[in-house]
């Protein structure tokens, strides 16, 4: 009975959002000024550049080639590196953390530059009998980290241009 319940109830609240026109926001925080921008980077290609152009477009913003009076986001550098937390009584890694570290640089219109950056960490099961699928698992961890890493220099991004306009 009460699976029932549960089942039509579920039924009806998906019915409802998506009947009343609800969506996540993408890019609905983002201001006006920061809405088209330049991103520049010494490897256009590299895996941290594509993960904050890609949440640069999830989040609706406009990325053009260079142009005077428009905001230039500038990746400096990234970082990655692990440290090793635990180990296995046989003296194998059992454990690590995985650091990101990105820094990046606001170029405002106004020829301003704002320093940002972005820190994620993630621990890591190391497990020497499957080094191939460790190796894998190991490299879907560092993608997430940099879409983590570029939502984060996005937000920071935000939180500058509000407290510019603060002023």
């Amino acid at each position: 009975m009460f699976k029932k319940i549960k089942t039509v109830l579920l039924g009806a609240s998906i019915l409802a959002i998506s009947a009343c026109g609800f969506h996540f926001q993408n890019g609905e925080l983002i201001p006006n000024e920061l809405r088209t921008l330049v991103l520049e980077s010494s490897d256009p290609h590299s895996d941290m550049s594509i993960a904050l152009r890609r949440q640069l477009q999830a989040n609706n913003v406009n990325i053009v080639e260079s142009q005077s009076n428009i905001t230039v986001l500038r990746l400096n550098s990234t970082k990655m590196s692990d440290q090793v937390v635990s180990i296995f009584k046989r003296g194998h890694e059992a454990e690590k953390i995985l650091m990101l570290e990105v820094q990046a640089t606001v170029r405002l219109p106004n020829k301003q530059s704002y320093p940002i950056s972005a820190n994620v960490n993630h621990t890591f099961f190391d497990n020497s009998r499957a080094a191939l699928a460790k190796s894998v698992e190991k490299e879907v961890i560092w993608n997430d980290m940099r879409e983590q890493a570029a939502r984060q220099l996005i937000s920071q991004m935000i939180a500058l241009q509000a407290q510019l306009q603060g002023k």
